[in-house]
């Protein structure tokens, strides 16, 4: 599809292309390996001890899906805890402003393989796992060699500027670090195609180690900075990610031939050219004030951004861990029941999201002076009163959860580009303006409103699809 075409189609409200259809045959969706081939069927006229064991089998998964990312999580929180604690914080802004740079690059690797990843797995592949995970070994080779390159070049003009505040190491480490962590992302991710995260759960229990004890030891010698930080990460992404590619060879199914790699990249970026756009969208209204508070308050200001959002991010993270299920699952439904099963699926996952979001923070919220004080020991106090607006902007980005799984279950990547773009003009129009006269409250409030705006948009875009797509006697999934 050309850029003229694809313009109408968007000015259509029509969908991107697919080369794969919504709707398939129960029998393909059914199939997701030896695992999955002595699963009860899910029926809503399924026994009640039938109901019960799926119940506990999805809250087994679930459960060690959450212990996976709690662990990948708590130890970046460990380190993002100790790196405030230990550095200046001008260094500390060096290595948050770096990681950002990293994050938007990354947003090239989700949308055009993870995220496809997820759906696919699911529906057209679900036969032919080990040849798929073969082909996408090659696009994440292309893709890492591009992240390289960019950062690579960041890293020489940071060195050639003489940056300050340990810019030009913090780059240089990312650069190290980024093609290690993308290939920790995509082992991780090859479990969760069999809907199987225990072993990926043991991989991050390895991470966590190497990456918790690498750093107070580098603390202990006295090496510790953004550099020799980023390359602790990458020995422990390394070292996991083959640790667990060794053992993934064998475990998938290949009941069919694998897809060739040029075949792969045309159904990805079928499906994620318009999941790209919305997450280059995404980048702008959460990850451009570190840049932004750089360039109008300096380096310090960005760590203490960063030091603000380091407490959203156990909760950040086990959300994510719980898309990595949902997105399969939802997929299976929209190929089995089609989009009038929408509705309730919606309402349930984003009804999880919220509640632990609300959950989290209210446990949180009474002890955020404490937690400023015992974290990083009397360090960035000042901007503690910004709390509860973290606090906000994470439940209304929590309840967006919902609503996007089952778009993008749906192949419908372009409406997450209009909620983001929607966002992300706000951002553009509000928040610049907004940090420039208020500092870290300008961009707190840039942030609220931008979630905002991505949830109404979100929200009312699914409603519309679900209207369009109801059958008349709409069977109502059920999770379980």
């Amino acid at each position: 599809m050309d850029g003229a075409s694809e313009f109408t189609g968007i000015a259509q409200n029509q969908e991107p292309m697919s080369t794969v259809p919504e709707q398939q045959s129960v029998g393909v969706v059914e199939t997701f390996g030896a695992e999955r081939q002595s699963e009860p069927a899910e029926s809503a006229s399924a026994p009640e001890g039938s109901r019960f064991q799926n119940l506990l089998r999805w809250g087994t998964k679930g459960g060690l899906a959450i212990v996976d990312q709690g662990l990948i999580s708590g130890a970046n929180f460990l380190l993002g805890i100790l790196l405030a604690r230990w550095l200046a914080p001008d260094q500390y802004g060096a290595y948050a402003l770096a990681f950002s740079a990293f994050l938007l690059l990354s947003f090239l690797y989700y949308p055009l393989l993870l995220e496809p990843m997820a759906v696919f797995s699911g529906s057209a592949y679900s036969r032919c796992l080990r040849g798929y995970l073969k082909s996408l070994i090659w696009i994440h080779v292309a893709i890492t060699v591009v992240t390289v390159v960019v950062l690579g070049a960041a890293a020489f003009v940071a060195f050639a500027r003489h940056a300050p505040g340990g810019l030009p190491g913090a780059l240089l480490g990312v650069t190290i670090a980024s093609p290690c962590i993308l290939l920790f992302w995509l082992a991780r991710r090859a479990y969760y195609m069999e809907l199987a995260p225990a072993r990926a759960a043991t991989g991050a229990l390895l991470y966590c180690v190497l990456v918790v004890t690498g750093t107070y030891f580098l603390f202990r010698v006295g090496r510790l900075s953004p550099f020799t930080a980023y390359v602790l990460m990458a020995t422990g992404a390394l070292t996991t990610g083959l640790y667990l590619m060794f053992h993934i060879r064998n475990r998938l199914p290949a009941l069919e031939a694998g897809p060739t790699p040029r075949e792969t990249w045309t159904r990805h970026w079928s499906y994620g050219r318009w999941a790209l756009a919305a997450a280059i969208a995404t980048w702008i209204p959460y990850y451009m004030y570190y840049p932004l508070v750089t360039s109008f308050f300096g380096m310090a200001q960005a760590g203490q951004l960063r030091a603000l959002m380091n407490f959203a991010l156990p909760m950040e993270q086990t959300f994510t861990a719980l898309s990595c299920l949902f997105l399969p699952y939802a997929a299976r439904i929209q190929a089995r029941q089609g989009r009038g099963s929408a509705g309730l699926l919606t309402r349930r996952i984003t009804a999880i999201y919220v509640v632990g979001a609300l959950a989290y923070w209210l446990i949180f919220l009474p002890f955020k002076a404490q937690a400023f004080h015992f974290l990083y020991a009397g360090k960035y106090t000042e901007v503690a009163y910004l709390i509860p607006y973290v606090a906000l902007e994470t439940i209304l980005w929590s309840a967006s959860f919902g609503p996007a799984i089952v778009l993008r279950a749906m192949e419908s990547s372009i409406s997450i580009f209009y909620a983001r773009c929607v966002a992300s003009v706000l951002s553009l129009a509000v928040g610049i303006p907004l940090t420039h006269a208020y500092g870290l409250w300008g961009a707190m409030v840039g942030i609220v409103l931008a979630n905002a705006a991505a949830l109404v948009v979100t929200l009312y875009i699914l409603r519309s699809k679900i209207a369009e797509g109801r059958p008349v006697s709409a069977v109502q999934p059920e999770i379980a």
